[in-house]
């Protein structure tokens, strides 16, 4: 069945302000549902878990609602999900725990930089897969010769943040697993845009954050419990010493975390079905990702038959994320002039510190990025393409 665009915009105040949002590859906007949820928390009540009265047990209930619904998005189990305030913290907090001094760590340069970063702050030592600049695309035959019998962690992205790049994890992961190492996979812009499942992508940590996929600033790491087992984190002495309890650092935001619940019901609910919410969201987030696909067609046609515009990647496999720059422009001008015409995208590196570095255009401000999610329309490509060929 088609993907029900007015029915599900509808769900979305913010879309009501008459600009067209095409910043979603930094944050999307919030469902009422969810908007509802959050608020709905605070009135009801809520404590720190743990004690004897019932807004105690409100947040005990919140926060296993929350592993629960976390767990069906990206297909693992909930004593395994990690919850904290975004993907960039955990994973600081992760690498520490599992690298150091005498190990390697196989970091690629078509990630965000906080897949990055951290591990090179651990003090392993670091070894590079590098991405091709013409096409965006991260050859999996380099891996081969990156990955040995003292690498720890392969760390890579599901998707690019700014060129889209799905490169082909499951390939590295049967690498990396076979040299005995772990996989850290960044899903953070990969999530938003399809249907997730990282058994099959070969993820030992799947990390992935609320406010890319319609929800709070809330950001998780799924790993096979038995796992996290083998891992001991510096924590405070007071604390609980349980998975996944022992990874996560002082109080949650127990409002928020009933909010993300609620996103995973909104996304699971977006497509009519039927079956656990794990099979809703399967076909939910197939149908997303075609109605994106479909919308993203328009978009790059059109900026590619913009004399001016110069685009980065083409990459085989990628999300609905245009990556490109205007010829007499600076991006933040470009930027600047669509906001002023309704249009939201965003401009700069993007945090791509090292792709922005291979493409030759970090120092001189980056690019333009306009990314679609599910609730973009055609009208909202028809604006951006009009406001970017005035600038011709």
């Amino acid at each position: 069945m088609p993907f029900p665009l007015n029915s599900v915009r509808a769900t979305y105040p913010a879309l009501t302000d008459g600009f067209a949002y095409l910043d979603g590859a930094a944050g999307t906007q919030l469902p009422q549902s969810v908007i509802d949820a959050m608020s709905d928390a605070y009135r009801a009540g809520i404590g720190n878990v743990g004690g004897a009265f019932p807004a105690s047990h409100r947040s005990d209930a919140i926060v296993a609602a929350c592993r629960a619904a976390v767990a069906d998005l990206v297909g693992g189990h909930p004593d395994g999900v990690i919850l904290g305030p975004n993907m960039t913290t955990l994973t600081y907090r992760l690498s520490r725990a599992i690298a150091g001094p005498g190990d390697e760590v196989v970091v690629s340069r078509l990630d965000h930089d906080a897949n990055v970063r951290p591990w090179i702050q651990t003090g392993a030592t670091i070894r590079w897969a590098e991405v091709d600049p013409v096409t965006g695309e991260l050859p999996v035959e380099q891996y081969a010769g990156l990955i040995s019998e003292r690498t720890r962690v392969v760390a890579v992205t599901a998707a690019s943040n700014v060129l889209g790049t799905r490169p082909d994890v499951p390939a590295i992961a049967e690498l990396a697993h076979r040299a005995g190492a772990l996989m850290y996979v960044d899903g953070v812009h990969a999530t938003p845009h399809g249907p997730v499942d990282m058994r099959a992508l070969g993820a030992d940590f799947y990390a992935t954050s609320a406010y890319k996929w319609s929800g709070p600033h809330i950001g998780a790491v799924v790993a096979d419990p038995a796992l996290l087992e083998t891992i001991r984190p510096d924590k405070l002495a007071s604390s609980p010493d349980t998975v996944p309890q022992r990874f996560e650092t002082g109080t949650a935001a127990f409002a928020d975390l009933e909010g993300v619940t609620a996103a995973v019901d909104h996304l699971a609910a977006m497509v009519p079905g039927t079956g656990s919410r794990r099979e809703r969201l399967l076909a939910s987030m197939a149908a997303v990702e075609e109605h994106e696909l479909e919308l993203f067609g328009v978009l790059i046609e059109g900026l590619e038959q913009l004399a001016n515009v110069t685009l980065y990647g083409k990459p085989a496999r990628r999300t609905a994320t245009a990556y490109f720059n205007v010829a007499g422009h600076a991006p933040r001008q470009v930027a600047e002039h669509l906001a002023r015409l309704g249009v939201n995208v965003w401009n700069g590196h993007n945090y791509a510190w090292e792709l922005t570095g291979v493409l030759g255009i970090r120092d001189s401000g980056g690019a333009v990025r306009a990314g679609l999610v599910h609730y973009n329309d055609r009208s909202d490509v028809d604006r951006l393409l009009e406001g970017v060929a005035r600038l011709g």
